[in-house]
C-alpha cells in the first residue's frame, strides 16, 4: 500500500512540473527532497525585517562549459558570482507554487578560487502587497551532482546587515500605496564588499538550517512548494539620466547627470537637485559618492510633479513642467562614512521619471562620483509594425508599447508604482497587446496559471494575484473566462486552456447561485466594479430597486457564450449545451428586462432611469442588440453625453462595440484621451484621463490602441481558435496608404493598403498552414496562406 501511495505521488508531482522538467537535466530536482537546505543566519527569527548576505567559496580545476543552479529565496535574492549580478528573483507567485530560477553560472566562473554570494532580504510586514512570504530564508542547488558542491547548507557564511533599515512610504496625497517601502542605509553600520570575491569573510558565522528543499507535489511539502520559474530573467539595461532640471544651493558641472560627471556639494550646505530621466521607466538607481561625512542624502522618486499638495491634493498638469511644482513620493536615504568610493543601489528597482536628491552635508563635503540607473521589465520583443500617413498613430504606438512594458515585470502589473498588482482586468487587455506586439505568450501563461491558482472553494477567482490580502471582484472572474477565450483563439496552444476548463465551469458555479428564475443576477456578492466612471461609487454600476444589473447580466452573458464555444471544441458537450442554454435565456431576459423602447437604449437596470455607455456596448458585443438596431444604438454612445461615460479602460470594450456596429471606419476620431495625454506630457498611459488629480501615470489598460491600430485599422483578426483562419477587414477612415505586421504563433501576417488613383491596391500575406476571409465593404472574398493581392 505505502509503495502504491509513494508512486502515486510521484505522478502527482510530475503531473504538475511537467513543464519544468523539459527544461531540468536532473529529474531528481524537480521529484524528490532537495540535498540542499534553506538557510539564515544564525539567531535569526526570520519573521521581522532584514537585509542578508550568504556566501560560498569553491575551486574548480578549469572552467566549466556550463554549471547550472537552482536559486530561490523569501522575499528575494540577488545572486551573484565573483561579484558579477547573475540573477535576481524570485518570480512572484505564492507558497503552494513558489518559484525557482534555473541559472547557468559557467560564464562568471574562472580556474581556481570563485565566490558564490547572494544578497536576500525580507521587508516583513512592510513588504509589497503582491509579495508573499513565509519567512526570511535562501537555497541554491546544483542542478547535478557535478555542481552539487555549491549547495546550501551550513557550509555557507550568513550575515545580516545592520545598515539597513526600511523606510515606509506616507503620500500625503492619500493615494493608495501598497507596493513596498524605501530603504535608509547608513553606510557606518552597513556590511562593505559583501559580494565581492576577495572579502575575507573567515569570521562570518556559518548559515543556519531552516528546511530542506521540496519541490512541488510531495507528501510533505510543508512551506515553499518549490517549481521552477517558466518565465525568462528580466532584462537589466544601463540607463544614464539625460537632465538635469533645477539645482538649489550648488553649481552644478556641465554634462551632469548625462554623463559620468563629480558634483561636489560643499560642507554645512543642503543642496537639492531635480533630475529628469525625461520619461517614465522602472529602474534599479545607483548613487556613487565619496567622502561627506556625516552627510545625509535623500532620493525622492515620482512619476510626475505635482502643483501645491496642500492646495490642490495630487493635481499633476503638464507633465514637463518643474517651476512652481513639487516632488513627493517613495523614499530612500542614507547616511555617508566618509570614505572614498561608498555606493548604494536599490535593492528593488523604483519607477520614476523625477528624482529629487537632497544632499545635506556637515563639515565635510560630499561628492557625488556618478548617478544611473539599470532599467528592468520582462524582455518582450517588438515584433510589429505600422506605417501610415498620420504620424500620430506611430506616437500612441511607442506611447503604449511602453506603457505595456513599464507594467509587466515577473507579472503583469495594473501600475509599476502604486501596487504592482496583477489584476485579471487590467491583464486581460495587457495579454492582447502582448500578442498583437510582440508574439511572446509566456509571460501571459504564467499570470492564467497563477489566476488560476487563486481560485477559492467557492469557485471563483481572486481579483489580484499574487497578493497576500485577498480581494476579490466577482466580475473579474466572469473576465477571466474572457482571458482564457483569448488565449484559446490567439495562440496555438488549445491543451493548456483545456486544463482550464475546471475554472471557468467553477466560476460559473458560482454565479449560477446568484441567478434568478429568469437568468437574472442577483445580491451577487463581494466587489462588482467595472469601471471607474462618474458617478458610480466604487466603479460599480447602480443596481436597480429590485437588485438588477444589465452590466452584471451582460457579462454573464458574454462568459456563457465564451465558455459554450470552448466546452464544445475542448470540453464536454454537456457543458455546453447547458451554457448554450442559460446564455439563450438570459439574452431573451436582458433585452425584455432592460430595453427601454423610448430611448432606444438598454438601461443599468429594471428601473430605467440611468444609461451608460457600458450597458450598451456589452449588449452589442453580446448580440443582445439586433444587427439591425446596433447601427442606432452605437450613434447615440457617440453623441448622448447624458450617457454614463467610459474612462479610458472601458473604452476596449465600447470601441469594439462601435466597430461591430458598423462604425469603425471613425475609429481614429475616438482618440482623444489618448491625445490630452499627449498634450499633458505623458509618456505612458495615466490611469485615468480627463481627471487633474489621475493616481497613476502608468496603467496598461490604456494601450489598447496597440491592439486595435492592428485589430480594426489594419483589420486583422483571429477567426478560429489558435488564429488558424485569419479574417482581414480594414477600418481606414481618412488614411490613404496603411501597412503594417503582427507576429502570429505561424509566422507573421502582414498587410498593405496604398490608395492610388481611386483603385485601393491591397496586398495581404498570410502564414502557411492558415486561411482566412477578406472583408471589404460588406464583400466577403477568400484568402490563401502566402500573398493574396486585390485592386478595388
Amino acid at each position: 500500500m505505502k509503495s502504491i501511495f509513494t508512486a502515486a505521488l510521484l505522478l502527482l508531482s510530475l503531473l504538475w512540473l511537467r513543464p519544468a522538467l523539459a527544461q531540468t537535466p536532473d529529474m531528481a530536482v524537480a521529484t524528490r527532497p532537495w540535498n540542499a537546505y534553506w538557510i539564515n543566519a544564525r539567531g535569526e527569527t526570520g519573521r521581522d525585517y532584514g537585509v542578508f548576505y550568504f556566501r560560498k567559496q569553491i575551486d574548480l580545476a578549469a572552467k566549466p562549459a556550463s554549471f547550472f543552479v537552482n536559486v530561490s529565496a523569501d522575499n528575494r535574492y540577488k545572486l551573484y558570482v565573483n561579484g558579477a549580478l547573475v540573477s535576481c528573483g524570485p518570480a512572484r507567485g505564492d507558497t503552494y507554487f513558489w518559484n525557482y530560477e534555473r541559472v547557468d553560472l559557467a560564464p562568471y566562473l574562472v580556474a581556481g578560487k570563485n565566490t558564490i554570494a547572494a544578497q536576500v532580504w525580507n521587508e516583513a510586514e512592510f513588504r509589497p502587497e503582491a509579495q508573499i512570504s513565509l519567512r526570511t530564508a535562501f537555497i541554491l542547488k546544483g542542478a547535478t551532482v557535478v555542481e552539487d558542491i555549491v549547495n546550501t547548507n551550513t557550509s555557507w557564511k550568513a550575515s545580516r546587515d545592520k545598515g539597513y533599515k526600511p523606510l515606509p512610504v506616507s503620500l500625503g496625497y492619500g493615494a493608495y500605496y501598497v507596493a513596498g517601502p524605501g530603504e535608509l542605509v547608513d553606510e557606518n553600520k552597513t556590511v562593505k564588499n559583501a559580494i565581492s570575491k576577495d572579502l575575507d569573510d573567515s569570521s562570518w558565522p556559518g548559515a543556519s538550517i531552516v528546511d530542506v528543499g521540496k519541490p512541488k507535489g510531495m507528501s510533505d511539502a510543508f512551506g515553499w512548494m518549490l517549481v521552477q520559474s517558466q518565465i525568462p530573467q528580466m532584462e537589466r539595461v544601463y540607463q544614464r539620466i539625460p537632465s538635469l532640471r533645477k539645482a538649489v544651493n550648488v553649481s552644478v558641472p556641465a554634462g551632469f547627470p548625462a554623463n559620468k560627471t563629480a558634483l561636489t556639494i560643499p560642507s554645512n550646505t543642503t543642496a537639492t537637485l531635480i533630475v529628469d530621466q525625461t520619461y517614465l521607466t522602472n529602474a534599479y538607481l545607483t548613487l556613487n559618492f565619496s567622502k561627506g561625512k556625516g552627510a545625509g542624502i535623500s532620493l525622492t522618486y515620482n512619476e510626475s510633479m505635482f502643483d501645491n499638495l496642500k492646495k490642490f491634493g495630487n493635481r499633476k498638469g503638464d507633465r514637463n513642467a518643474v517651476e512652481g511644482k513639487e516632488l513627493s513620493g517613495r523614499k530612500d536615504s542614507l547616511i555617508a562614512d566618509g570614505t572614498s568610493g561608498q555606493s548604494f543601489t536599490t535593492m528593488f528597482w523604483r519607477t520614476f521619471r523625477y528624482i529629487k536628491l537632497i544632499v545635506h552635508t556637515a563639515d565635510e563635503p560630499l561628492v557625488i562620483d556618478d548617478i544611473y540607473g539599470t532599467s528592468t521589465g520582462y524582455p518582450f520583443q517588438l515584433n510589429a509594425w505600422l506605417k501610415t500617413d498620420n504620424p500620430e498613430l506611430q506616437q500612441m504606438l511607442d506611447i503604449g508599447w511602453r506603457t505595456a512594458k513599464m507594467d509587466a515585470i515577473e507579472t503583469y502589473m495594473d501600475c509599476p508604482y502604486y501596487e504592482q498588482l496583477q489584476y485579471i482586468g487590467d491583464t486581460r487587455i495587457q495579454a492582447m497587446v502582448s500578442y498583437y506586439n510582440s508574439g511572446d505568450d509566456r509571460l501571459m501563461r504564467n499570470a492564467i496559471n497563477l489566476m488560476d491558482h487563486s481560485r477559492l472553494g467557492e469557485g471563483i477567482t481572486l481579483s489580484r494575484h499574487p497578493s497576500f490580502s485577498p480581494q476579490i471582484i466577482s466580475t473579474f472572474s466572469l473576465w477571466y473566462i474572457g482571458v482564457l477565450h483569448d488565449y484559446w483563439m490567439y495562440r496555438a496552444d488549445a491543451n493548456f486552456i483545456k486544463g482550464k476548463l475546471q475554472g471557468e465551469r467553477g466560476v460559473l458555479d458560482f454565479f449560477s447561485r446568484y441567478q434568478q428564475a429568469d437568468g437574472s443576477l442577483q445580491n451577487v456578492p463581494y466587489w462588482i466594479f467595472v469601471d471607474w466612471s462618474d458617478g458610480w461609487g466604487g466603479g460599480s454600476p447602480p443596481l436597480g430597486s429590485k437588485g438588477g444589473s444589465s452590466i452584471l447580466d451582460l457579462q454573464l452573458l458574454i462568459a456563457y457564450q465564451q465558455a459554450a464555444e470552448m466546452e464544445a471544441k475542448l470540453g464536454m458537450p454537456e457543458f455546453a449545451a447547458l451554457y448554450s442554454a442559460k446564455a439563450a435565456q438570459l439574452k431573451h431576459t436582458i433585452q425584455a428586462k432592460y430595453w427601454d423602447a423610448g430611448k432606444g437604449l438598454y438601461a443599468d437596470n429594471e428601473d430605467k432611469k440611468q444609461f451608460s455607455q457600458h450597458a450598451n456596448s456589452l449588449a452589442i458585443l453580446a448580440g443582445v442588440a439586433e444587427k439591425t438596431t446596433a447601427p442606432a444604438i452605437a450613434h447615440k454612445l457617440l453623441t448622448d453625453a447624458s450617457l454614463t461615460q467610459c474612462t479610458i479602460y472601458f473604452k476596449y470594450y465600447l470601441h469594439q462595440a462601435l466597430t461591430q456596429a458598423g462604425l469603425g471606419n471613425n475609429y481614429l476620431k475616438w482618440l482623444d484621451i489618448w491625445r490630452e495625454d499627449i498634450k499633458l506630457g505623458l509618456t505612458t498611459w495615466a490611469e485615468m484621463s480627463n481627471v487633474p488629480s489621475s493616481r497613476s501615470d502608468c496603467h496598461a489598460w490604456g494601450s489598447s490602441p496597440n491592439i486595435e491600430f492592428f485589430r480594426i485599422v489594419l483589420g486583422i483578426d483571429s477567426y478560429a481558435p489558435g488564429f488558424k483562419k485569419i479574417r482581414i477587414e480594414p477600418h481606414l477612415g481618412d488614411l490613404k496608404n496603411a501597412s503594417g505586421e503582427i507576429p502570429h504563433p505561424d509566422g507573421k501576417v502582414a498587410v498593405s493598403y496604398e490608395l492610388k488613383d481611386k483603385i485601393w491596391n491591397i496586398k495581404l500575406n498570410l502564414p502557411l498552414g492558415t486561411t482566412g476571409i477578406f472583408v471589404w465593404k460588406g464583400k466577403q472574398m477568400p484568402l490563401k496562406a502566402g500573398a493574396n493581392l486585390f485592386r478595388l
